[in-house]
């Protein structure tokens, strides 16, 4: 490891208020998150250390609110993540670097230009945020002048690998929700469509949690290799154990306390939510051991059900909106033609069409007098009488 590249770290980790033992923390941090022992914290320092000297990355947004965005650069202090990214010479990051407009897509033309002068080395990794928006043969979001879906297979068939960060950029998310105009989609979908085997490494939750972009963008960049991945291509140690099996709240749970109204006496205890709709027993990201914010909180633990953006799924139709909403009920929405309704809502109009339909019958029984007469009733039963039993 060069003197200099050491030196350049601890300048810009002291400029930012954060100390080497912080940064060595953080290490071991990303080593859990990788499944790899404390022995390879000193390895992942010195990668990162010299990961300007490295492959370089860039981040393209789709159809995005810039959340994940701000998850990543808006934190409220002195992050060591963000340091970490600063170095990891991003050429491009079209929402908050300094060169915009031409300038902007210069610096992404001559990256993806070398990848290509250097097939058997494709020297960048693509961090894509957002939805893909085939809409209106690709012209609901352009870019530079063209239509985003016109140049977005090119840029993805020139990287070594991909790695989609947020719901929008795995499934679509909030872009992709019904009626879903803009016909928006996951990257990893729409790169299928276009015959392009670049791998993808899927990052859902809305917003993504900065830790996990890091950990995955150093163990592709500095370590040179993809994460163990599940079906759905997303890193198994991060996306392997549901929310509920290391929530807080779980004993509440297991006891049968439940929270059944915000305000209650149960919630200022710090009752289970799941009767208000918290989707934590089906949604498996590892939020409550990384959580946000360097590591302060995270969704339940601030008093909210969680609403299931993790849950997420490269294919058509599982967008995390549809599946979990609406947020604060127990059971996600039913589409019958243009209705929206909830099962509960159907079950009981059954129930009642059920009950009705019993009372008709038995007034119709009535009034045709099928309901006189007949057999007589048993006061015993026969098998009773023999036994000598009575009433």
């Amino acid at each position: 490891m060069a003197h200099e590249d050491h030196d350049a770290l601890r300048s810009l980790l002291a400029f930012r208020g954060v100390t080497r033992r912080d940064f060595l923390k953080f290490c071991g941090s990303v080593a859990a998150l990788l499944g790899m022992s404390e022995s390879m914290i000193p390895q992942i320092a010195a990668a990162v250390e010299k990961g300007a000297k490295l492959k370089p990355a860039l981040w393209i947004n789709g159809g995005a609110c810039t959340g994940c965005t701000e998850s990543m650069a808006q934190v409220d202090s002195p992050d060591v993540a963000t340091v970490v990214l600063d170095i990891l010479s991003i050429n491009a990051f079209e929402t908050i670097s300094m060169a915009q407009g031409d300038d902007a897509e210069k610096a992404i033309e001559e990256t993806i230009k070398k990848a290509e002068e250097d097939p058997e080395n494709k020297g960048f990794i693509l961090i894509y945020e957002g939805s893909v928006m085939r809409g209106q043969n690709g012209n609901t979001l352009r870019v530079a002048g063209v239509a985003q879906t016109d140049v977005l297979a090119k840029k993805a068939e020139a990287a070594e690998a991909i790695v989609a960060v947020g719901s929008c950029a795995v499934d679509g998310g909030w872009v992709a929700a019904a009626p879903n105009p803009a016909d928006a989609t996951g990257i990893m979908q729409f790169l299928k469509g276009k015959g392009v085997d670049t791998p993808v490494i899927n990052l859902p939750a809305c917003p993504v949690n900065p830790e996990w972009i890091v950990a995955t963008v150093i163990n592709v960049l500095l370590l040179d290799r993809l994460p163990e991945m599940d079906s759905f291509n997303r890193p198994k140690l991060i996306f392997g154990q549901a929310i509920h099996d290391n929530c807080p709240r779980r004993g509440h749970f297991e006891n049968g306390d439940f929270v059944y109204e915000f305000g209650s006496a149960q919630e200022a205890l710090g009752y289970c939510l799941y009767p208000l709709g918290c989707k934590g027993p089906q949604t498996f990201t590892n939020c409550p051991i990384v959580r946000w914010n360097r590591r302060a909180s995270w969704c339940v633990e601030s008093g909210s059900p969680c609403i299931g953006c993790g849950v997420s799924s490269p294919t058509p139709g599982g967008n995390w909106v549809d599946v979990g909403a609406p947020f604060l009920n127990r059971h996600r929405d039913l589409r019958i033609g243009d209705m929206i309704t909830q099962p509960s809502t159907v079950a009981a109009a059954v129930g009642a069409a059920a009950a009705a339909a019993l009372v008709v019958h038995g007034i119709g029984m009535k009034a045709a007098g099928r309901m006189d007469g007949g057999a007589p009733y048993e006061e015993m039963k026969e098998h009773d009488r023999k036994k000598g039993g009575g009433r």
